[in-house]
């Protein structure tokens, strides 16, 4: 291992690069981010800064014999006075669609930490935490071994804040978390809160990068603030899947129009867009790629996919608006991944709406 104990080369520690998943790029340290470092200066400043932290990334193993796991790692120590200081920084240990243990720590320049596991072989994931961007430096068994999970088709997601996970309360019941687990995906994701506005910087890296499956779920910051006309929301879809169909031409893509905001629906932006006027834009343009003669492009319109009790702040998702968010997404993709989803996970479990009748 490339580290050091105590100024001591470290022992027993495996290499984490193959136990991680849902990782898009490394930079020059070999640090997971989620913009191309070789192309960051053309992406917005914000998108850019969000890009730095490990959103998804995951430690994914199966187990033999070995009746824990030992997770080594370094993230940055936030002042006292941070704004994030408080947030639980916390490790979450997975089986399926189960949360088997957690353990919440301070962050430490370098840090140990570990989790107890089941008499089972796996496959685990344990979710590290987001924030102070942890970066995992060293995994080891205790009491057995431990190798890393098999591989599984890789499913790029690319969105905004609620893409990222906001309002989630713990990084596995993001939205993009409970679709890739119901369907075996390896989820990528690529949601910068503050940005999803359709940059085209974003479409030629995604373009670039290996993927089986798609997923694009922006527009909502297309209203504020940063406006969009509908004519331009229009245009700004199309070429954005353009691009992106320049790496991926076959690849299943599915479109995910903006989800329901109740203060912009009705509401004209600066240029006079309402939300409704330019999810309306998006999906026109979906449509119109698709009589193209994109046939790989599917459409699943956002605006019914939650109701406002469903809405932490009136635009971000509660915890089981992620998990009725994410079930919609994975029974839209179920018919286009590369195997059959799950029958037993909960990420398909049909979830009642407000107001319906049981």
């Amino acid at each position: 291992m490339p580290h050091e104990i105590a100024g001591q080369p470290a022992t027993g520690w495996l290499d984490p690069a193959p136990f991680l998943r849902g990782v898009a790029w490394l930079d020059a340290d070999g640090q997971p981010v989620r913009a191309d470092p070789d192309d960051v200066m053309r992406l917005p400043w914000d998108t850019g800064e969000r890009a730095a932290l490990p959103i998804g990334m995951r430690i994914e193993f199966t187990a033999r014999g070995a009746h824990a796991v030992e997770i080594r790692y370094r993230a940055r120590v936030p002042e006292r006075d941070a704004a994030l200081h408080d947030l639980a920084h916390t490790f979450a240990l997975w089986q399926g669609d189960h949360c088997l243990a957690e353990t919440t720590v301070a962050p430490h320049e370098e840090g140990r930490i570990r989790l107890q596991l089941p008499h089972s072989p796996g496959p685990f994931t344990i979710h590290p935490p987001e924030t102070q961007a942890p970066r995992i430096i060293g995994v080891r068994a205790v009491g057995g071994t431990i190798a890393p999970a098999r591989r599984t088709a890789r499913w790029l997601v690319h969105g905004d804040s609620i893409t990222e996970g906001w309002w989630s309360t713990r990084p596995a019941h993001a939205w993009p978390a409970v679709a890739g687990r119901a369907l075996g995906l390896d989820t990528v994701n690529l949601g910068y809160a503050g940005g999803g506005r359709g940059e085209l910087p974003i479409a030629e890296q995604l373009a670039r990068l290996p993927a089986d499956v798609l997923t694009l779920a922006f527009g909502t910051n297309c209203w504020s603030p940063v406006p969009f006309s509908a004519a331009l929301m229009h245009e700004t879809t199309l070429a954005f899947v353009r691009l992106l169909r320049r790496g991926h031409r076959e690849t299943p893509l599915l479109l995910v129009s903006p989800l329901l905001h109740p203060e912009a629906e009705r509401t004209p932006n600066a240029l006079g867009a309402t939300l409704a006027e330019l999810r309306t834009a998006m999906e026109d343009a979906a449509l119109e790629l698709v009589s193209e003669g994109d046939g790989h492009l599917h459409l699943l319109p956002g605006r019914d996919l939650l109701t406002p009790d469903h809405l932490a702040d009136g635009l971000h998702p509660t915890d089981e608006g992620h998990a009725v968010l994410g079930a919609a997404v994975a029974r839209a993709l179920a018919p286009h991944v590369p195997k059959p989803p799950r029958e037993d996970s909960r990420g398909l479990r049909t979830v009642q709406r407000a107001g319906e009748s049981p």
